[in-house]
């Protein structure tokens, strides 16, 4: 095998090289991976907008990306399964499955985490827009044949919509409200609508991003800026929706859950709000008991996410609106950025 590889290679802010790198090393317990498929995911937009991803500052170029289809190709000692050969979807996060967290089974709670195509350690640990990856062999989940690569790699992002969903308890019979037509919000609206939520709906101010959720099964869309909403609101969940999911990371989205939710309800905060501190309704939250709870990541959901897909749950194929190879890299990621007209944006790497 060849020791080196091509990869995308952040170098700061708008500086994404298409470049020659040495193939990751290749650890026991570990598995090295061929990418097939790899998508663009809002964080690896931040650290190509802006150098960095929140309180994340590269110390040293990096690869991005934590989306990903690939084929087993190597096993390191000590490895069993998956084999050589096994095409698999990746969870990125790595906890150390030794701490209070892991052994608790909120692994995506644990502070020794490491993350594919992040900052978030020093160094940055190279991610998956590249030829090759190595990961550990319980980070791989085998795809069945009938989920083809593009699908495969959107299992990452359904894994933090099931997780979200999982967090607000039983959903099935309650009126749920959604909160950001992006591909988490479009994704928690099916995973809540396939766990039997009655009725769906979603809210975005982009109108193309409430007719995807309205094509994708929901029972309405808002407009959240809308000066008739509390009108509909009030037509489609009476005293308030039962669920509402924040998926925009929007400060003001949160606080219109609040004015949206029914009393007793409950909000899961799931989009990333940023580094600074967002003021809340307190008051609200005390006398009308509206619970809110935060979803972050995933926690051993990503055989339910592939066992939703493979069932015919859940249409993900129509969320990816483009791919492109990976040698138009810095093309993917201005189309990524396109909100109005990009859901998710993959790239082909071999």
């Amino acid at each position: 095998m060849n020791r080196t590889m091509l990869a995308a290679v952040l170098h700061g802010a708008k500086d994404i090289r298409l470049q020659p790198r040495p193939l990751p090393e290749l650890r026991p317990g570990m598995v090295r991976l061929r990418v097939r498929r790899a998508g663009i995911c809002g964080s690896d937009l931040h650290y190509f907008a802006h150098g960095f991803c929140g309180a994340f500052v590269p110390t040293q170029p990096f690869i991005l990306g934590h989306e990903l289809t690939a084929d087993v190709v190597e096993t390191g000692a000590g490895v069993v399964a998956p084999a050589v050969g096994t095409r698999v979807t990746v969870n990125p996060a790595r906890a150390c499955g030794f701490c209070d967290n892991c052994k608790n089974g909120r692994g995506n709670l644990c502070r020794q985490t490491i993350m594919l195509g992040s900052a978030s350690t020093e160094p940055p640990t190279d991610g998956a827009f590249a030829e090759y990856a190595t990961v550990r062999a319980d980070q791989c989940h085998p795809l069945p044949a009938e989920l083809d690569d593009g699908v495969g790699a959107m299992i990452e992002p359904l894994a933090v919509a099931v997780h979200a969903v999982k967090r607000a308890g039983s959903v099935a019979g309650r009126r749920v409200l959604v909160l950001g037509g992006g591909p988490i919000g479009l994704l928690a609206l099916q995973t809540a609508r396939a766990f039997g939520a009655v009725p769906v709906v979603l809210g975005d101010v982009v109108a193309e991003r409430r007719q995807h959720a309205l094509a994708l099964g929901a029972d309405a869309a808002l407009d959240p800026a809308a000066k008739e909403l509390l009108d509909r609101v009030r037509e489609l969940a009476g005293a308030g929706f039962d669920v509402v999911f924040e998926a925009s990371g929007a400060p003001p989205a949160l606080r219109c859950a609040f004015d949206l939710v029914r009393p007793g309800g409950v909000i899961v905060q799931i989009g990333t709000l940023g580094t600074e501190d967002v003021p809340l309704p307190a008051n609200q939250l005390m006398v009308r008991e509206i619970q809110l709870l935060g979803s972050f990541r995933y926690a051993n959901v990503f055989d339910d996410a592939i066992r939703l897909v493979a069932a015919g749950r859940l249409k993900l194929p129509s969320l990816i609106t483009s791919v492109l190879p990976l040698a138009e890299i810095s093309q993917a990621m201005a189309v990524a950025a396109d909100k109005a007209r990009t859901l998710k944006a993959q790239v082909t790497i071999s």
